[in-house]
């Protein structure tokens, strides 16, 4: 199952029905002139367009299974009990105050504060309640984190 907000998962829906029309016409378009070109065996256009299709037809076939497995979450502010996927999470580290929004992992984006809940720090944040403190190693060492607010 892939967690995604609503507004991922319109953005992947736009790009899957792209690649699905215009992707795959560009697609046919560049095979058939590549085809002109003569022998197929030593044509490199022909070959990376071959590669392209390949490329495009993966990329086809992960976002229609993302799409339909996915469970679309709210990121809106609410009141919860909990940290849990869809979450804004305020942590205290070194006494400093750090926002965190607990994501799927196709929208993490650390440095914006996405954090994925299968990140080291999404999961040991996942159920967890205001006032505890979590602890996870990282490369420098453990770390603590201490929930200062869910919403």
């Amino acid at each position: 199952m892939e967690y995604l907000t609503k507004e991922k998962f319109d953005e992947l829906s736009v790009e899957l029905e792209r690649l699905k029309t215009e992707g795959r016409k560009e697609i046919t378009e560049s095979l058939k002139t590549a085809k002109e070109l003569g022998d197929l065996s030593e044509n490199a256009q022909y070959i990376e367009a071959r590669e392209e299709q390949q490329r495009i037809e993966r990329r086809i076939a992960e976002l229609e299974q993302m799409l339909k497995e996915a469970e679309i979450i709210s990121t809106r502010a609410k009141k919860r009990d909990h940290v849990e996927v869809g979450a804004t999470v305020e942590v205290v580290r070194d006494g400093k105050t750090h926002k965190y929004y607990i994501v799927g992992s196709s929208e993490a984006n650390p440095i914006e504060g996405f954090i994925s809940n299968e990140s080291p720090l999404g999961r040991v944040l996942i159920d967890k309640k205001v006032g505890d403190t979590v602890e996870f190693k990282t490369p420098e060492g453990k770390t603590q984190y201490k929930i200062k607010s869910i919403s």
